[in-house]
């Protein structure tokens, strides 16, 4: 009787992306730890959060794996999603800030 087997990857690949993920954390914490403030502080933090959940998705839902497709169809909807908010925060900051100056004429 035939074995169907998966696609078995080594454990040292799995082992490298919990180092990498531990030390994206301590630099996360460290963002803090050290004292950043305003838009750099936020900025650090987006950045390694962004790149642990890619290891993640990556690594532990196989989607280096996947076909492009796949890959496409969880990535850009997610990316679009960015984009929107990016527009939404660069629309909010001008409103808030043409009322601040009409409020305070």
């Amino acid at each position: 009787m035939a074995h169907e087997e998966g696609q078995q990857h080594p454990l040292s690949t799995y082992l490298w992306v919990w180092l990498l993920l531990f030390v994206l954390s301590v630099l996360s914490y460290l963002v803090d730890y050290v004292g950043f403030e305003g838009y750099l502080k936020w900025f650090l933090i987006t950045l390694f959060m962004l790149l642990k959940a890619g290891l993640i998705m990556a690594v532990f839902m196989h989607m280096v794996w996947e076909r492009l497709a796949i890959v496409l169809a969880v990535l850009v909807p997610p990316g679009a999603l960015l984009f929107l908010m990016l527009l939404m925060a660069i629309e909010g900051e001008y409103v808030l800030s043409s009322r601040l100056e009409l409020f305070f004429q």
